[in-house]
């Protein structure tokens, strides 16, 4: 909400080629407790002094010599660029208001002036226009925090995987039917599984003989969507030699709770477990 003081301390440019228009709203404005008041009776000048003050509100008389209101609401365009013109116009003729308002001022008022109707417009003028503004900055605060979230996360998301590039060979994520869906590193090639493009299925190389009592606890962990961490599970390769692979896997799940699949990391420790054995 916007507060009457917000309202009074709002910055307000008063355009009349006749002084004696200025000085009369002035006054007005001032006896109401308006604080920000500035004036001009050149109609060339409003453009640059709102360029350089963005007011609040702009009184703008539509009948002036040389340069007349609907003239200078085109300039204010130019600087007003999402469209909103903070202008209240002052005329004498009643055809010009709807001209006025298609051209983009928001509200009128009439001469000769009823001080009542001119400040109960003003004030409500204001309020929509700071109310405008409040939203503007709010949307921008909003759309710089979804800049520095995203940024954020992409910042993490190269950190994990740097991390993840230094703690293991590879990155792996499965749908729940068991399918590779992510990867980072050479998983599939070490884990000698191929991929059905045309299915979107993952197999097992035939030539490769799994160790089946640790294939059997590891799927065991999987179906229960219970975590697991450095799993050490065997295999023969195609080639005839051992080969040792470490996994550690947890389930994921959606905002319901329904189960997608797995994520995990993993690599090949099977220089440390000749090492090991030789060692025993």
């Amino acid at each position: 909400m916007i507060s009457e003081q917000e309202i009074l301390n709002a910055s307000i440019l008063i355009v009349d080629d006749q002084q004696s228009n200025v000085l009369l709203l002035g006054d007005m404005l001032r006896d109401a407790g308006y604080a920000c008041i500035a004036s001009t009776i050149d109609p060339y000048a409003v453009c640059e002094l709102h360029r350089k003050n963005r007011y609040d509100l702009i009184l703008l008389d539509l009948q002036m010599p040389g340069m007349d209101g609907f003239q200078v609401m085109e300039g204010l365009k130019e600087i007003e660029t999402d469209g909103y013109l903070p202008v209240l116009v002052i005329t004498a003729q009643p055809a010009h208001k709807l001209r006025a308002l298609a051209t983009g001022a928001k509200d009128f008022v009439s001469k000769p002036f009823d001080l009542v109707e001119v400040q109960t417009r003003i004030h409500n003028m204001l309020e929509v226009r700071l109310l405008y503004k409040q939203l503007e900055n709010s949307n921008k605060a909003l759309e710089q925090t979804v800049l520095e979230r995203t940024a954020e996360l992409r910042e993490s998301e190269a950190r994990f995987r740097r991390l993840t590039e230094l703690s293991s060979d590879w990155y792996w994520e499965q749908d729940e039917n068991g399918n590779f869906t992510k990867t980072f590193g050479p998983v599939l090639e070490m884990l000698g599984i191929q991929v059905d493009d045309a299915l979107g299925k993952t197999r097992n190389n035939q030539g490769a003989r799994w160790n089946e009592t640790e294939r059997v606890a590891l799927e065991a962990n999987i179906a229960a969507r219970r975590p697991f961490l450095d799993f050490v599970y065997s295999r023969i390769d195609a080639n005839g030699a051992h080969q040792y692979l470490q996994v550690s896997g947890e389930p994921m799940f959606d905002a319901s709770g329904r189960f997608t699949g797995y994520r995990g990391v993993g690599r090949d420790v099977t220089e440390i477990m000749r090492d090991h054995h030789a060692n025993s």
